[in-house]
């Protein structure tokens, strides 16, 4: 009985000695995982050896790098207060320039097409036209017109609008939303020449007063 209880005593010791042994060796290996962990975030700032001149010329570089992008967005916001706006009578005059080509088209609400007196500023060529800005800066052009009896209106509608679209967005850039016209009367073929030749008169007079101004203002001019 003697011995088993020794030999029971002695296995017991044994055991305790191994996990002494055990816990030993575990708390060695959590030193040696703390002095990892303390190199890796020592690793994290310069690099071992590196000269601070190095550190300084990095400075120095990303300094230059930030100020070179805040340039580059001041010169974009100084491109981005340039602009380029028309009042309304411009397009408006360029419409109703643009009906002199237009077949069927005799004259514009409140007067003819004459282009001499539209050179010599004697009649207001932008008379039945108006002109609106819509929200997407495109703009809608309203026009009254006389046309030729005979001539087919659907038709001088779609030339007005060929018309319209390619003197306006070829002088402006603007895009035109919509075109409305308006015929306000259709003419004879007497009507016509009835009131072309009152024209004819009231265009000689306003050619003929023009000449006797430019003549009077060369007069002082010289003087």
């Amino acid at each position: 009985m003697s011995n088993k209880r020794n030999s029971g005593k002695f296995g017991e010791a044994k055991s305790a000695e191994d996990a002494a042994v055990a816990d030993y060796e575990t708390i060695d290996d959590a030193a040696a995982n703390a002095t990892t962990v303390d190199d890796g975030a020592a690793g994290a700032g310069p690099e071992a050896g590196e000269k601070p001149e190095t550190i300084v010329a990095s400075v120095e570089a990303s300094q230059d790098a930030a100020q070179e992008q805040a340039e580059a967005a001041a010169e974009e916001d100084l491109d981005g207060e340039d602009s380029l706006t028309f009042s309304n009578g411009v397009i408006e005059k360029i419409v109703a320039i643009a009906m002199h080509d237009v077949p069927g088209v005799i004259g514009m609400k409140g007067g003819w097409l004459n282009r001499v007196q539209d050179v010599i500023g004697v009649s207001d060529s932008r008379k039945g036209v108006s002109v609106e800005v819509t929200p997407d800066a495109s703009v809608r052009v309203n026009i009254s017109v006389l046309i030729e009896y005979g001539a087919y209106a659907p038709q001088v509608f779609e030339d007005v609008k060929k018309a319209v679209v390619k003197n306006v967005t070829g002088m402006t850039g603007l895009s035109v939303a919509g075109v409305n016209l308006r015929i306000e009367d259709v003419l004879t073929a007497d009507e016509v020449s009835a009131r072309n030749k009152a024209e004819k008169v009231a265009e000689d007079k306003a050619l003929a007063e023009a000449a006797e101004a430019a003549t009077a203002a060369g007069d002082e001019a010289a003087e």
